[in-house]
């Protein structure tokens, strides 16, 4: 298959115009295109409406607004001409066959003769979709089904039709996991797949028992999220945010499509569910569904809604007595084997037993009906629904045989092949033979090996398989082959502590003294690095050794210097939340591969402090240095790095942080969060050829006292229009002093380490106000900034 560069996506409602969107975030050029409608003059009036309701979406769909130029908008009428240009047509228009045979037809006349050609159906069988048509057009015909919201949902269903030629589906599965950064699983035509087949059952037989039998809406919020491995949304919540319409549909329309489904009276939507939907009560869409956002004594509050009455009351926060009990018990595995022992005796716990157990062994029931491998099952479920393992992998932490015993004491029944397996004497769904993972097929009655993507390069496995060098509590060092040196962080929060700067210091020191081609700076957290460790900075300080404040910043200044002049090179491979040091830490390297959800800034205001390991020195460096060798004003470069740290400007992604200028030209966006190992690794090899480390010279502009004075007047403005604190103002004038140079009265370079220097005083004068003690009080309680 030819590489893919442009898009036709067909129909712009909400999946439409948030594929489209993402396609673009991915850098391709996308043509969206709609009806024209029967009356009116604008003939792109449709294809507007749903453009800006993607551009209006929150979350965001876009990853920056300059992405919306890759998009063009048209009608089926005058541009559909533009569908000869596309490599991949994706359909994506009402669900309803005849539309779509007829879209289909127009297509194939006009379509290149090597594009591929997919559906994003969800309800209609495929096959009927490419009924009529060529064979050469069913040969590159399948369905490409993705969740939403596309840009931050990783599962993409893709569904072969029996005549979709195999490296039709091989090459979309490496496109959507290489280029649009998801998880790719095959699935069959079946009526919603995998994801939405599995997730319905789950989501109406848990409401249905949750009805039945008198639990309240936050009690099973509260067991049914972070505690089993599900998000944070839970169950109703989840339903709120999904919207409550979208998931009572789908039910409803899966229902209709499956008669032969011996389960299929579960699928059918609770009365209560239907009640609401009657009642517009569709949750964060509507302004209210199970939860409802308002204000009370000036607080935002969520009131929950009452069953009954079908109004919203205040949160009761009813007592879980188990649910301390049970996240005590360690990791996942651990806190579920516990509840499911403790389910004859608390209700909560009976909750769990008798939602999980059914919903597991529906998934047993239906493979290989839906799906040949458990890996895409449990793929779907863990990518679609952000669960932390699937039904196969949360049965094998049970224990398959304790499970299945449990599930036929309860009437529960259990695939055939699941009973099949244990007595040919095999014990789990997965296992590890060696290095390699393999997985139980229903399908030839024998363990195969798990798929595993090339481009991935797992931490945990190169730990695994012996290669961890060095290690203490917050860090580690490790050998990703090639020459290759990895400086992982993994301390609470992934923030830096001193034992952080310690191993850090161990890469420079084995990066000069020993035979590496250069180092990797990354890890597998949830967040990059969150920055500073608040409470250490705060109880050296509290404790009167602002001294002992002041040798920890030199030492994470030096460290980062360390990097940034290393002899070989360093990557920084930053993803989600990558903030102060964190953020400095990324600046410093030779190169930026970040993740392409990473959220960058500086944001040590909002804890009544500047940044001091050269976040400030860098902002400089990249923003201002570069435009006054033009002999441009330097004004408004500044007040751009200005803004960046004194507003606490966080970047909403990759491409964004690239406009905000913590990236440059030459930093990489990686779509696909597991390949950042892999891509920094090929990035340290391609630079260690013929490398050489930058030149340390006088290489700050440092603007001198008029624009510290006109930075300083735009904060008093901001103050008399009460938009900034009086302590706002004393942290802005010493952010403003160390960004044109302290006090130097004229403009000059000068070199990083005048400027380090100035970032330290202020660093540890700041530290000096009870002020800043408080906002550093409050977000380590709360988590929030305090303006005081």
């Amino acid at each position: 298959m030819h590489r893919i560069k442009r898009v036709a996506v067909l129909g712009a409602g909400t999946m439409g115009a948030a594929i489209a969107a993402h396609c673009a975030n991915a850098g391709l050029e996308v043509d969206l295109l709609d009806i024209a409608p029967k009356e009116g003059d604008d003939k792109n009036a449709v294809v507007k409406g749903g453009y800006e309701r993607m551009m209006k979406a929150k979350p965001a769909n876009l990853m920056s607004r300059s992405v919306a130029e890759r998009i063009r908008i048209g009608n089926f009428d005058d541009d559909f001409g533009r569908v000869a240009e596309a490599d991949w047509i994706l359909e994506a228009i009402i669900e309803k066959l005849e539309p779509k045979q007829g879209l289909m037809a127009r297509v194939e006349e006009i379509a290149k003769e090597n594009a591929v050609i997919s559906s994003n159906t969800s309800g209609i069988p495929l096959h009927s979709v490419a009924e009529g048509r060529s064979e050469g057009f069913k040969k590159r015909f399948l369905g490409t089904h993705f969740f939403n919201p596309p840009r931050y949902l990783k599962l993409l269903e893709i569904i072969p039709t029996a005549e979709t030629d195999g490296e039709v589906v091989e090459a979309v599965r490496a496109f959507g996991e290489r280029v649009l950064g998801k998880g790719g699983v095959i699935a069959k035509d079946t009526p919603n797949f995998i994801g939405n087949r599995i997730g319905s059952f789950a989501g109406m037989q848990s409401a249905r028992y949750a009805f039945e039998n008198g639990y309240g809406i936050e009690e099973i919020d509260a067991i049914t999220g972070p505690l089993i491995g599900h998000p944070k949304t839970a169950t109703f919540r989840l339903n709120d945010q999904v919207g409550l319409d979208i998931a009572v549909g789908v039910a409803e329309n899966l229902y209709e499509l499956v008669p032969e489904d011996e389960s299929r009276e579960e699928l059918k939507p609770p009365p209560k569910l239907k009640e609401m939907v009657e009642k517009n009560l569709l949750g964060n869409k509507t302004g209210g569904g199970f939860y409802k956002r308002g204000k009370r004594d000036g607080k935002t509050v969520f009131d929950v809604l009452n069953l009954e009455t079908f109004e919203h009351e205040p949160v009761q926060n009813p007592e879980v007595p188990i649910l301390e009990e049970a996240q005590g018990q360690g990791d996942l595995g651990a806190r579920l084997r516990f509840l499911m022992d403790r389910a004859e005796d608390d209700r909560h716990a009976r909750f769990l037993r008798d939602t999980l157990l059914p919903y597991m062994a529906y998934a047993s029931r239906r493979v290989p009906e839906i799906s040949d491998t458990l890996e895409d099952v449990d793929h779907a479920m863990e990518w679609g629904f952000a669960h932390r393992a699937g039904p196969f992998r949360t049965w094998d932490l049970l224990g398959v045989a304790k499970t299945v015993e449990q599930m036929e004491s309860l009437g529960i029944e259990v695939g055939p092949w699941v009973k099949e397996m244990l007595e040919g004497g095999n014990e789990s769904f997965y296992k590890t033979e060696g290095s390699k993972e393999l997985q139980f097929s229903p399908v030839n009655g024998q363990y195969e090996p798990v798929r595993v993507d090339p481009m991935i390069l797992s931490l945990d496995e190169v730990r695994g398989e012996g290669g961890e060098i060095s290690r203490n509590d917050s860090a580690s060092l490790l050998d990703l082959g090639d020459g290759v040196l990895c400086f992982e962080i993994h301390s609470k929060g992934n923030s830096i502590d001193a034992k952080v700067v310690e191993l850090g210091n161990e890469a420079l020191r084995r990066l000069e003294e020993e035979d590496w081609a250069g180092l990797v700076i990354g890890n597998e957290g949830r967040n990059f690095c969150v920055g500073a460790n608040l409470g250490e900075v705060a109880g050296t300080a509290q404790g009167g050794d602002l001294e002992g404040v002041g040798r920890a910043v030199e030492a994470l200044q030096n460290l980062l210097m360390g990097f940034r002049y290393a002899s070989k090179p360093v990557v920084a491979a930053p993803h989600g939340q990558t903030l102060g040091g964190g953020a400095e830490i990324a600046l410093h390297a030779d190169r930026i591969c970040a993740a392409g959800e990473t959220y960058m800034g500086l944001v040590e205001v909002g804890v009544g402090l500047i940044p001091a390991g050269g976040g400030t020195k860098e902002l400089i460096r990249r923003l201002v240095s570069p435009a006054m060798h033009t002999r441009a004003p330097a004004l408004p470069y500044v007040q751009e790095a200005f803004q960046n740290i004194a507003l606490a400007k966080v970047s909403s992604s990759a491409l964004e942080a690239k406009e905000m200028g913590y990236l440059d030209d030459d930093d990489r966006v990686v779509m696909n969060p597991d390949h950042l190992i892999n891509t920094a690794k090929r990035e340290v090899l391609d630079l260690a050829d013929g490398y050489a480390p930058p030149i340390h010279d006088k290489g700050i502009y440092a603007s001198g006292e008029s624009v510290r004075t006109a930075l300083e007047i735009g904060v008093k403005t901001l103050q008399w229009g009460r938009y900034a604190s009086e302590y706002d103002g004393v942290i802005a004038g010493h952010l403003a002093r160390v960004l044109t140079g302290g006090d130097l009265s004229l403009p000059q370079w000068v070199p990083e380490e005048y400027i380090l220097k100035l970032e330290k005083e202020a660093f540890l004068e700041l530290l000096k106000n009870e002020k800043t003690h408080e906002r550093i009080g409050a977000m380590l309680k709360t988590g929030k900034p305090l303006r005081n």
